[in-house]
């Protein structure tokens, strides 16, 4: 009957993530599962998440207690029918062991890097057939903002994700930093490693970004999803969470701003503000952001708007907002006449991390 037992893992989560803490189960014993329901919360070294059943069925046993460490892929619960013995399922519990990661997976380093004319751009790529999704993060972020995205993508094509100049662990020095020269350095990033064209995907200001490209080298985007992106509208809470970002020299400062990014505030780890307050204290980064903050914003409003060039493109587009965005205004999600547009209950301005699996799915609706 083991063809008739489910298990339940611990996922994984980006190339770098080995371990998680099972903080709390959501579910009970004997509780009847359908797919996509929560389930539990597991917390790593980058990030607290809700971790949402990939199958459906009978709760019949809890293996994994809370507040233990597991590695990935460790055995953390068992689905089975109420037909299935107790018998089998302590059997199938005794005799399980943790898989091992293929030889094609994770090869390398987690993590590479390319030289743009002196400047490095850490990346990540997944590897496989056709037109391949570049990912792009927004203002401040860095390529972990995609940690729930990029293995789902990965699945049906290939993948990029890049930390931009100023960003991450990219070079931090770019003269005069703007939307212009990002979209540039993006294009480069692309020449480099011989993308002709892709499926480009960004958050926030790589929306932005996604635009600037599209309106100025259309031929190299196979199709735009702009998620809770900026150039659509004048708004945005840029003194309470741009200018708040930047000026943040402690960790009481920085959570202050980093929970107006989510729905839910428990995502915002002391893991996830310790990272980001270690690139903010980077030399260079201060004067980055500085610069860049007033070349995209002025008096609490976005400079430039992209919505005449996006609506004159034959591009596809996908928009993607949170509907509790406390960044930029949901109501920016209806600025575009030619897009599909998804506004998502209950999930803030990192919609593709708190509500991974819907976003994955709009992501790969391009390919549709």
């Amino acid at each position: 009957m083991d063809d008739q037992i489910v298990p339940i893992l611990m996922p994984k989560w980006g190339l770098s993530m080995s371990e998680g803490t099972l903080a709390s189960w959501h579910v009970d014993e004997g509780t009847e599962i359908a797919t996509g329901d929560e389930i539990m919360d597991v917390e790593t070294d980058k990030i607290a998440n809700v971790v949402e059943a990939a199958d459906g069925g009978l709760l019949r046993r809890k293996v994994a207690v809370a507040g233990e460490i597991y590695p990935v892929r460790a055995l953390l619960g068992v689905m089975a029918p109420a037909s299935v013995p107790d018998a089998d399922i302590d059997a199938y519990i005794a005799s399980f062991e943790v898989p091992e990661i293929d030889e094609d997976e994770d090869v390398g380093p987690a993590f590479e890097f390319v030289d743009l004319n002196g400047t490095k751009i850490r990346y990540v790529e997944k590897s496989g057939e056709g037109v391949p999704f570049l990912l792009i993060h927004g203002f401040g972020g860095d390529l972990d903002n995609w940690l729930f995205n990029i293995d789902a993508i990965s699945a049906s094509a290939p993948v990029f994700a890049l930390d931009l100049p100023g960003h991450g662990q990219s070079s931090k020095s770019m003269a005069d930093p703007s939307l212009a020269k990002l979209a540039d350095s993006v294009l480069f990033f692309m020449d480099q490693l011989k993308i002709q064209q892709a499926h480009m995907v960004g958050h926030s200001m790589g929306g932005q970004i996604v635009g600037q490209i599209i309106a100025t080298n259309p031929d190299r985007v196979k199709s735009g999803t702009l998620i809770c992106s900026a150039g659509l509208g004048e708004e945005i809470n840029s003194s309470e969470y741009i200018d708040n970002f930047v000026a943040a020299s402690n960790r009481k400062e920085l959570k202050s701003a980093l929970k107006l990014l989510f729905a839910d505030e428990n995502m915002v780890s002391r893991a996830m503000v310790d990272d980001v307050l270690k690139y903010k204290r980077l030399d260079g980064v201060d004067a980055f952001l500085t610069k860049l903050n007033a070349n995209l914003f002025d008096s609490g409003k976005q400079r430039q708007n992209m919505i005449s060039h996006l609506e004159a493109s034959d591009c596809p587009l996908v928009v993607i907002w949170g509907a509790e965005d406390s960044v930029i205004p949901k109501s920016h999600a209806d600025a575009l006449s030619n897009a599909a547009v998804t506004v998502i209950e209950g999930a803030g301005h990192m919609v593709q991390m708190e509500e991974s699996a819907t976003v994955n799915d709009l992501i790969l609706s391009q390919l549709r």
